[in-house]
């Protein structure tokens, strides 16, 4: 399933000290308090993140960098509880090459030897607490977006070689071949039949920090795609994405209940399925009501999803929860309830077996 993944946070250690307030002497001719409030404000809020220079100078990092794969880089963010984000496969790999430090002034990020896969986006942002709850100051954030060049690596690496992107009607959709060099020609191509696709900067945009997007995707994009770039030397081939076109209604899960046999003999196998229609990406958690029960009535539960083409290019995820008693007594007599949850809602399905 495609999509960034959710970036991970690291536990950091919060500072012992606070920040004490600069008061900066003001001639006395100024009666715009509130306007250069605002605009000190404005500041803080741009001048939270900086990068640290050769010899111990700093910088305030600039919206955009770029450096070379192997370069280490330093960033600290203003503040005595500051959070990062930062690619999250450096989280999945729980990388040694990344360092973060609470000091009692500003947090540290270090990160060693970077490669082309580091490429991403690095943020900080000061956390406000009041007791165990917390909350992200907006006005004292910072953000960079790293590029660490790699000729031999002008794709940002992924750990698949193949790759699904879902085609939502009512939602951009991003095939994600992001550049390590920003100045790279990237291009996008069909593998069947074999061709470009045109980008025209309205439908189907390229942004070197995303991918591909298609702003109202529809099922004519469905199929095989890769993305193809250049710089300064022979092409570099993407891996593959398959788009897959959906369109299932929202809200609670759509579910039907089956059952092998309505009526069972003693010692029979019997099993109930509960079916689910939805969005490819979206999960579905089942749970069973069953006449056995409370009194410890041993069942199986098996829950399991695939991707089914339902014709015209439209693509559905069918999830299954299977129940089954394996030695039918009289216990086992009455209702079977599932229950099938997503995030839109709840939906409750039954069926009656008797002896």
């Amino acid at each position: 399933v495609i999509g960034q993944p959710a970036k991970s946070k690291r536990p950091k250690e919060p500072g012992e000290n606070k920040i004490r307030p600069v008061n900066k002497k003001v001639k006395p001719k100024t009666p715009k308090t509130k306007e250069r409030d605002s605009v000190d404000s404005s500041l803080k809020s741009q001048s939270i993140l900086t990068q640290v220079m050769d010899k111990g100078h700093f910088q305030k990092a600039a919206a955009t960098l770029s450096l070379a794969a192997g370069q280490s880089i330093e960033l600290r963010c203003k503040g005595s509880n500051v959070t990062w984000n930062y690619p999250s496969y450096l989280d999945t790999f729980k990388d040694s090459r990344l360092s973060i430090k609470q000091l009692d002034r500003y947090s540290q990020l270090i990160l060693a030897n970077s490669t082309a896969a580091d490429t991403g986006e690095y943020s900080c942002w000061l956390q406000l607490c009041n007791g165990n709850k917390c909350r992200k100051d907006e006005t004292k954030t910072g953000s960079t977006y790293i590029f660490f060049t790699d000729k031999e690596e002008l794709f940002v690496p992924t750990p698949s070689y193949f790759e699904i992107v879902y085609l939502n009607p009512d939602k951009p959709a991003v095939i994600p071949c992001r550049v390590t060099t920003p100045s790279a020609k990237v291009t996008l191509h069909r593998e069947f039949p074999a061709e470009e696709i045109e980008t025209d900067g309205t439908d189907i945009i390229y942004d070197a920090k995303k991918g591909f997007v298609f702003q109202h995707p529809t099922s004519d994009h469905k199929g095989i795609v890769y993305c193809k770039a250049e710089s300064q030397g022979a092409p570099q081939i993407s891996i593959k994405y398959h788009l897959l076109y959906v369109e299932v209604p929202k809200g609670p899960p759509s579910t039907s209940i089956a059952v092998s046999s309505s009526r069972a003999g003693v010692s029979d196998r019997v099993h109930v399925v509960c079916t689910v229609l939805g969005e490819p990406d979206v999960d579905v958690n089942f749970s069973w009501q069953y006449p056995g029960q409370e009194s410890g009535r041993p069942v199986i539960i098996q829950n399991f999803w695939r991707l089914i083409n339902r014709g015209i290019g439209h693509t559905t995820r069918i999830s299954k929860s299977v129940l089954l008693v394996e030695d039918f007594e009289d216990v086992d007599v009455g209702n079977y309830v599932c229950l099938a949850q997503n995030l839109q809602g709840e939906t409750t399905v039954a069926t009656k077996v008797e002896l």
